[in-house]
């Protein structure tokens, strides 16, 4: 019987309990009593539990000839119930009557006793927690069938959108999957996801999930730290990032689109795509890497990076210092930009000089104990920022370019909205500019939506949660599972997004506001909670520099078939090349 375990010898037998009765003990006790009285057991001296396993105990009931030391003549008794570290323990005093008087039992009869003794134990405890214990049995969710050990595997480096695709209309939206030797249990929706974007570190982290960073980033940084100098280390962004320095940074990034597109001539094609990383990788310089970097280090940095970033592969994921070409390239690239850092580093604190960079931000930066970043530690930080902006921006403002030269209604609807704009402020582009930017704004964010950069989001579970489904399912999330949800295929369910596919802008204006209808975490491009991504207003605020200076200026046309996605790399972006056809022009107010 299920949660019980029982062993029986010519001269004892034992009763297993589940720990999980121990609230109900006494009726257990009196249930055992009253079998006890009747039977023709002796003493078992102290009966405490004699296995491993927690959270049970075990019962031994020993028969008259093995006993030791029989008590004094009388019925059985329950002498008493205590618990010993985390352990039932039962003493009994049984005595059989025939040791008194009358005839003794002889030995069929008195094993009979013992096995209705038995029985009526099973089936009374069965009853009790029938009655009014709850089901100890947990709620797995369901799991995706796939080849045994591998399997799973095969599943994912096919795709993990294309398994969710493939196992969301039959299994629902929380389901696990086999990978190896973990369990990666997805919850899709916001409905199942909101503990896996509010939930403390201590109970889902990102550091057992994220290691694989570890060797591009460095040491010392981010998810090679604990939580507590990890939340000190985004504080040093959050500070990078606060709306004084962002508007700093938009005159820069304004002043890079400016110098970028003049070089092109009065008309031409151009494979915007390219265009688009080269310009964006020039900014950050700008921003976040600095003015020696951008002025005088930009070719060997961005090629440096270039390593580093190709040094991120699938299988880094699960192996992140397997010694393969791309990881020596990155390990050598990340060796040769410390150097390059600690240089510019030690030049800008022995000539006293401070600019308005990220750069100079994390050289300010102090932990809580007084104690300032070290040169390493700046390196990591910036590597990090840049991973994070550089793929998010450049993928993003060219999904935004393609949609829109391809969508008359928005492209006519960004162009008024600039030539608004102009009227009122003319040729300024600033960041209170930026921000009137509400219907470019809009057609980027459904760029997002439909395109995020990163297809899962990952945590490890510290302790169980449950989750509830929008249908009423209820599954328990076991401790030691990977939990992840999925930007790339939560933004487009049909329950919440009207026509997810369609690239429809409007559905974020005022009125409709989809992404809020169906609760918090519906839309998750830049995550959300506890995790959100710190550096959603700088990226806007790039791409809106980078459109705006576009639409004022160039009649674009997409020449090329509309872009697929690259589903095969570690950040998904667009696939091949989008070749646009331009014309030098001046957008006119009137």
């Amino acid at each position: 019987m299920e949660g019980y375990g029982v062993n029986e010898t010519q001269e004892s037998f034992e009763l297993n309990v589940n720990h999980s009765y121990t609230p109900h003990v006494h009726l257990l006790s009196v249930v055992w009593h009253n079998l006890l009285s009747s039977c023709e057991l002796v003493w078992a001296p102290q009966l405490i539990a004699k296995t491993d396993r927690p959270k049970q105990a075990r019962l031994d009931a020993i028969s008259k000839e093995s006993s030791a030391n029989p008590p004094l003549p009388g019925k059985g008794n329950l002498s008493r119930a205590k618990h010993v570290n985390d352990k039932t323990i039962f003493d009994y005093s049984t005595l059989s009557h025939g040791l008194l008087g009358g005839s003794p039992m002889d030995t069929d009869n008195k094993f009979l006793n013992v096995g209705v003794l038995l029985v009526a134990t099973l089936i009374a405890a069965k009853l009790i927690s029938a009655l009014i214990m709850p089901s100890p049995r947990k709620r797995l969710p369901p799991v995706v069938r796939s080849m045994p050990v591998i399997g799973g595997l095969i599943r994912f480096l096919k795709g993990p959108v294309v398994m969710l695709r493939e196992e969301y209309p039959k299994l629902g939206s929380v389901f696990t999957l086999n990978l190896l030797n973990k369990k990666v249990t997805f919850l899709i929706g916001p409905e199942v996801s909101a503990h896996f974007f509010k939930a403390s570190e201590s109970d889902l982290s990102q550091q057992e999930v994220y290691q694989f960073n570890v060797p591009s980033f460095g040491p010392g940084v981010v998810f090679d730290v604990d939580y507590s100098v990890r939340q000190e280390q985004f504080r040093f962004f959050t500070e990078a990032l606060r709306v004084t320095k962002l508007k700093g940074y938009v005159d820069q990034m304004v002043k890079e689109a400016e110098d970028f597109f003049s070089k092109w001539g009065d008309s031409g094609e151009v494979d915007l795509k390219y265009e688009l990383e080269h310009l964006i990788i020039l900014t950050a310089s700008r921003c976040l890497l600095g003015r020696e970097v951008r002025e005088k280090l930009f070719a060997d940095v961005s090629a440096l990076f270039h390593d580093i970033d190709n040094g991120m592969q699938p299988i880094s994921v699960i192996f992140p210092y397997l010694p393969i070409p791309a990881h020596r390239r990155r390990d050598q690239a990340r060796k040769k930009l410390a150097g390059i850092f600690e240089s510019i580093i030690s030049s800008r604190k022995l000539a006293g000089k401070s600019d308005n960079d990220m750069l100079q931000s994390f050289i300010d930066s102090k932990y809580k104990d007084g104690r300032p970043t070290t040169e390493a530690e700046v390196t990591g930080l910036l590597i990090a920022a840049l991973f994070a902006g550089q793929h998010t921006s450049s993928i993003t403002s060219t999904w935004t370019g393609a949609y829109l030269m391809t969508n008359e209604k928005y492209l006519s609807a960004v162009l008024e909205e600039q030539k608004d704009i102009m009227g009122k402020h003319g040729d300024i582009v600033d960041h209170d500019v930026l921000s009137e930017m509400d219907v470019l704004y809009r057609c980027i964010k459904e760029a997002l939506r439909l395109h995020p950069p990163l297809l899962m989001l990952m945590r490890w579970t510290h302790s169980e949660f449950s989750v509830t489904t929008r249908d009423g399912k209820e599954y328990d999330i076991p401790k030691g599972h990977v939990v992840s949800t999925s930007p790339s295929f939560a933004n487009r369910l049909s329950h919440i997004y009207k026509d997810p596919d369609t690239y429809d802008p409007d559905r974020f204006a005022a009125g409709r506001e989809e992404d809020k209808t169906a609760g918090t975490f519906s839309y998750i491009s830049f995550g959300g909670g506890r995790h959100g991504c710190l550096g959603e207003p700088f990226a806007y605020l790039q791409i809106k520099a980078i459109w705006s200076h576009l639409l004022r200026n160039f009649d674009l046309e997409l020449i090329s078939p509309f872009p697929e996605i690259d589903w095969n790399a570690m950040v998904v972006g667009v696939k091949d090349k989008v070749m646009v056809k331009y014309k030098r022009r001046r957008l006119s107010v009137n």
